[in-house]
């Protein structure tokens, strides 16, 4: 099978690890004839032609043309149907050397291999039946993930839980849709008594599908990640306590007024969340164009959150001046009122507000938590029901058509509707579903979910 911008007869290379100076470094190679093809760049040219699948052979990589060698390598080897793509293939374990990688690469350029595109040997592993696009979507997301359990969830979905739960889903459809089918094929007196079609089994279907749609907003939080703003009036902590979330001393703290000019930013992981952290410039009224520069950066940030945190200085109590900034950051993003420096507060803290020490991490874990809370939102009980979550926005709409071609069918049925209107929606739910999972497949739905894979991937 072709599409637009892949032949899956084609010999391709790519370097399968990051363009950089390391130990070791591999090239993934695949393709009609890939082994023999190479071989002839292999000093024991015989021995790799006739070696077998899975095997692992120690040699010199030379120049076929002057016999120079290029490096001391490792190459596997994979026969069809064996290895990633299913096609005869072959990967290089070479030195981490830019120019020695860059050599090899070359020399496989003259002998016929062209540069992988992205993704192009997970497509050729689907097409070969190694995957289903759920799969392989998974692979692209483990490489991706920016949290254990980002990278838990779609190591999941490699294994085929996913697939295995549409499938189960898809199958129970098609009885469904047989039992109308007999019914239009045959004419009413040739069947003995007419087949009530079970309503409650396509509402529980329905019900299974539109939960899965549901994770996806929870699922992608796990996989992209969050915008977590630390906002407040100078003094007020934002910098201990990004320091507290990162477990290091990476924002200058002083009791200067003032010192942070700039927003700092992070990646840290809240509860299985991955999180970037901004530590801002704090709000007051300031003659220094630099720092009021700093203040207005801040605020743009802010205003690109998912959540903002905004500090209190315990030891100071409530200000007018807080109440005056959080109507300026009063909008759609979120806010959790964090009542700073609790362990010297000396003022009555807010009722709607979180108690923290970022000195002695009192009341750190309760934060961790509601920040948790406030990400997920509504998501967090589908989080709690759920082992199986999607992060494909391509996997939701479809997931949503399904579901919705199912509650198109029920209400055929309710207003009493001939079978052949009700088919129809039924069949559209399974096809939507087989497009999920790549039993229906088009050279536009391989090109949108392969492009944004890594090359050599």
């Amino acid at each position: 099978m072709k599409t637009r911008y892949y032949d899956t007869e084609d010999l391709i290379a790519a370097l399968a690890t990051p363009w950089g100076e390391s130990a070791l470094a591999i090239i993934r190679t695949s393709g009609l004839n890939c082994i023999e093809t190479i071989a002839a760049c292999f000093l024991g040219q015989e021995r790799l032609i006739k070696a077998e699948s899975g095997t692992l052979h120690h040699d010199y990589f030379i120049d076929p043309e002057t016999q120079e060698h290029l490096d001391e390598i490792v190459a596997a080897v994979y026969r069809a149907p064996s290895g990633y793509t299913g096609q005869e293939s072959l990967e290089i374990f070479c030195h981490g050397s830019l120019p020695g990688i860059q050599r090899i690469l070359e020399t496989l350029h003259a002998a016929g291999f062209r540069d992988a595109r992205p993704g192009e040997f997970t497509m050729r592993a689907f097409l070969n039946g190694k995957f289903d696009l759920t799969s392989a979507e998974a692979v692209q997301e483990i490489v991706s993930a920016k949290s254990k359990k980002a990278q838990a969830l779609a190591l999941g979905r490699l294994s085929g839980n996913l697939f295995h739960e549409i499938d189960t889903i898809k199958h129970e459809l098609v009885t469904i849709l047989s039992m109308i089918e007999v019914q239009l094929d045959y004419a009413e007196d040739e069947i003995e008594e007419s087949i009530e079609l079970p309503i409650t089994a396509i509402l529980d279907l329905r019900e299974k599908i539109a939960q899965l749609a549901a994770t996806y907003s929870t699922g992608k939080l796990f996989s992209e990640g969050a915008r977590v703003v630390l906002a407040g009036r100078t003094n007020s902590g934002k910098s201990s306590l990004f320091n507290l979330f990162l477990k290091e001393d990476r924002s200058i703290v002083s009791e200067i007024h003032g010192t942070t000019r700039d927003y700092i930013e992070s990646w840290v992981t809240i509860r299985g969340i991955p999180v970037k952290l901004f530590d801002t410039a704090g709000y007051r009224e300031s003659m220094d164009s630099i720092e009021e520069e700093g203040i207005r950066r801040s605020a743009k940030v802010a205003e690109s959150a998912d959540l903002i945190l905004y500090l209190i200085d315990g030891s100071l109590g409530f200000t007018e001046e807080n109440k005056n900034d959080l109507k300026q950051l009063s909008g759609e993003v979120e806010i959790i009122l964090v009542w700073n420096k609790a362990d010297i507060a000396a003022k009555k803290q807010p009722a709607d507000s979180i108690a923290v020490s970022a000195v002695n991490g009192t009341g750190f874990s309760v934060l961790e938590e509601n920040i948790c809370t406030k990400l997920m939102g509504s998501g967090a009980s589908v989080f709690r029901d759920s082992e199986i979550m999607i992060d494909s926005l391509r996997q939701k709409e479809l997931l949503d058509r399904a579901a919705e071609s199912l509650s198109e069918a029920v209400k055929t049925v309710e207003d009493k509707m001939p079978l052949d209107v009700t088919a129809p929606e039924i069949s559209d739910a399974i096809d939507a579903l087989g497009e999920l999972t790549g039993e229906i497949t088009s050279a536009d739905i391989l090109d949108r979910v392969f492009s944004g894979f890594c090359v050599g991937k």
